[in-house]
């Protein structure tokens, strides 16, 4: 448990994962299925009758505590992570697009899509907690107390979904076009993990050479099912088991106007051109349900208190060689510190419901400038909750048709400001939200992320 909870998550996310997806990419005038996936009612402003999506990959990751500075000089990246101060928060996530299609016709947009998640995060983990835990220290003397009020929890999550879109154009004429769509998607839940650390009290004291943690209570939350119930760090588990059965259904509902800048050209070609396009969506408002022969989520009290057997309370080195949440159970039990809890074998999960608006500028002829903000409308802190981030980007951008290239600028809840470039090339697409920054700003750049992907437009 030492080395694998929580520096897998952040150094595998520096050697190959940001948070916002596709950055810069789902906002340009090109349109088609990322922005469908973005909001549902841009599926009626395509530029082609059909888009064919080939694949998409987008993977991506954040810290609040190390820079790439920090790795490439070979400091110790334990002591950075969890000193004293502000909580640690992680994130990694995945999304991979399949076979996926868009039509437009006559008014009317539809879209199939398939799409397969992956997340690990850290959510709001306590510094000296984690360093007593990670690296066996207290860089406080020989003892330190902790009131942590929040839900410290690290959470991992597979699933994979079908989407199901359908946009109608309300309002049609020579300068306005209004547009509002839906999609509806069916979920199928793979594998979940989360443990959660709530209400923490407790005194890390360090006795000899070993660290003891005691007069310590918490609620404790300890829930898995599918692959993940063996080892959330092992990361070829989230391979496994990312499709399971159809349980749960999500919704996306959005809107889109567009200020019209069409020659007669376009108007004969039927190319969506506009001055000005301006949006908003409400995604992922719903749940799915993890069913699953390993499904365990039980809610204990924790509490730790001096014994005979053992008078310093809870030794830490005794969590060392844990590599699941099975062990960590199974040696709380043991030791008597945890009150029985009923255990549910069928649980909900919630998905990030999330408040997305953006609007997208034609300055002059190639030239545009679009803002985007994504604001959570969920609560991380909770155990059923698959994580979220706010952020805002503001991205300029040149298009030549079939040459696209920008420069996204954005500023996120976990790493803060990145600045990345992206380039289209007829149907193929390569992007990060953080290039720039991390090869300028080393010292401050605590984000990585990488996008690819080809799809087809035609008619």
């Amino acid at each position: 448990m030492k080395k694998i909870l929580f520096i897998s998550l952040v150094f595998i996310g520096f050697n190959s994962y940001s948070q916002e997806h596709f950055t810069g990419l789902t906002t340009s005038s090109r349109g088609g299925l990322l922005a469908g996936a973005m909001n549902p009612a841009e599926f009626a402003n395509a530029n082609k009758k059909i888009e064919v999506n080939l694949y998409g990959l987008s993977v991506n990751g954040s810290n609040n505590k190390i820079g790439f500075e920090d790795i490439i000089s070979g400091k110790n990246l334990e002591t950075i992570l969890f000193a004293p101060g502000e909580a640690v928060n992680a994130r990694l996530d995945a999304e991979v697009y399949g076979p996926s299609v868009g039509v437009k016709l006559f008014g009317w947009g539809f879209g199939v899509s398939t799409k397969v998640n992956g997340k690990l995060n850290v959510v709001d983990v306590d510094a000296n907690l984690g360093e007593a835990l990670i690296n066996d220290v207290i860089s406080n003397g020989l003892s330190t107390t902790i009131n942590y009020p929040n839900n410290q929890r690290v959470v991992g999550t597979t699933w994979g979904e079908v989407g199901l879109s359908i946009a109608r154009t309300i309002i049609d004429t020579d300068k306005n076009k209004f547009s509002v769509g839906a999609t509806f998607k069916l979920m199928f839940p793979g594998s979940y993990s989360n443990v959660g650390l709530s209400a923490f009290k407790g005194t890390v004291s360090k006795v000899g050479t070993d660290v003891y943690l005691n007069n310590a209570t918490a609620g404790l939350n300890i829930a898995y099912s599918g692959n993940l119930a063996n080892s959330f760090t092992d990361f070829s588990d989230y391979s496994k088991s990312i499709f399971g059965g159809l349980n749960g259904f999500v919704g996306d509902i959005g809107v889109s106007y567009q200020r019209k800048d069409k020659s007669i050209l376009d108007v004969v070609k039927n190319r969506n051109k506009y001055k000005l396009s301006i949006g908003a969506s409400i995604k992922n408002i719903g749940s799915m349900t993890f069913k699953d022969d390993n499904n365990y989520n039980t809610n204990y009290q924790l509490n730790i208190q001096s014994t005979i057997a053992n008078p310093n309370g809870l030794n830490l080195a005794d969590l060392q060689s844990v590599d699941n949440l099975t062990q960590i159970e199974t040696i709380l039990k043991d030791k008597g510190y945890l009150a029985n809890s009923a255990n549910k074998t069928d649980f909900v999960v919630k998905l990030p419901t999330t408040l997305v608006a953006y609007a997208d500028l034609k300055l002059i002829s190639k030239l545009y400038i679009s803002g985007y903000i994504q604001q959570k409308l969920s609560d991380d802190s909770n155990n059923d909750q698959i994580t979220a981030q706010d952020y805002i980007t503001i991205t300029p951008r040149i298009n030549l048709g079939f040459f696209e290239a920008y420069v996204p600028l954005s500023d996120s809840e976990i790493s803060g400001f990145n600045a990345g470039f992206g380039f289209r090339l007829g149907g193929f697409y390569l992007g990060s939200g953080s290039a720039i920054t991390s090869l300028l700003d080393q010292k401050n750049s605590k984000q990585a992320d990488i996008y690819t992907g080809f799809r087809w437009g035609f008619l």
